[in-house]
């Protein structure tokens, strides 16, 4: 008899959001694999749970994942576990979890603390669909390439940053992508848990002297069709002076109007060349 693979959520940051079903998995697991063993420690002592941890992380996770394969195919019981919150969601655990299907090995979700979905359960936007989208690129360029992408009509995106590029962020978002509803939430189930919400130009007054710290994840809610005041041809024009490549423009465009990408492509030649560009 194969182990199994245990997927256990953990706190994100208030030791008390952990099921008692999570508890239990954790002291009857034969190991635990930690993303950092030194944090997951402090969650263990906190309940006084001794099994032992192993280092499973982004740079070890090809050598260390066969070894624990060979674990669970030798009947031990593995629980994967993250920093914090649910393991696999921009989180170390995708290639363990893939290696345990492919061997037949039992995956087992234990529930429990997200951070992405603790932010949009207090949102306040519309929640019947949305698109997590990770984190948000480093670069000033590829951060509004990415932007350009959530230029779609009405729908809620939800995604992590660092607290160092927030205002950087905000800015952006009011550059490409509108004065949309806007969340920024930070340090979420911790003593300074903070959630701030209104359109991206209000949220950016509200942070513009602040220092932000902590854990951060925001959520865009971009608008709808009857909020669109530009044409087709007017955005294309607008993004192509902003400096964005042809191809990104006609992407974003297409998706925004939801009109076929070849309509928009020769419009955008047509205005192009009218540019000079």
């Amino acid at each position: 008899m194969t182990g199994t693979l245990y997927i256990v959520s953990t706190p994100i940051g208030n030791m008390e959001d952990i099921t008692l079903r999570a508890l239990r998995v954790l002291k009857e697991a034969g190991l635990i694999a930690a993303e950092d063993t030194r944090r997951t420690k402090k969650l263990l002592d906190h309940y006084a749970i001794k099994t032992p941890a192993t280092s499973y992380f982004e740079h070890n996770e090809k050598e260390k994942g066969p070894l624990l394969i060979e674990k669970l195919k030798a009947g031990a019981d593995i629980a994967l576990v993250s920093d914090a919150g649910t393991p696999g969601i921009s989180d170390p655990g995708y290639r363990l979890i893939k290696a345990a299907i492919e061997n037949s090995i039992p995956v087992v979700s234990i529930p429990g603390p997200s951070a992405l979905v603790s932010v949009l359960s207090v949102s306040g936007l519309p929640l019947d669909q949305f698109t997590f989208k990770g984190f948000i690129p480093s670069g000033s360029g590829q951060r509004r390439k990415f932007l350009l992408g959530l230029k779609t009509p009405a729908h809620t995106f939800v995604m992590y940053e660092s607290p160092r590029r927030v205002k950087e962020t905000v800015d952006a978002v009011l550059e490409v992508v509108g004065d949309v509803e806007l969340v920024v939430a930070r340090e979420m189930t911790k003593m300074h848990e903070e959630v701030l919400r209104g359109r991206a130009g209000a949220v950016r007054e509200l942070i513009k002297e602040r220092n932000l710290k902590g854990e951060v994840t925001i959520v865009i809610r971009t608008g709808g069709l009857e909020e669109r005041t530009s044409t087709p041809g007017e955005e294309i024009e607008e993004l192509l002076k902003a400096g964005f490549h042809l191809k990104d423009v006609v992407k974003a465009v297409a998706q925004e109007f939801d009109i076929p990408k070849g309509e928009v492509y020769r419009e955008a030649l047509r205005i192009k060349e009218r540019l000079g560009l």
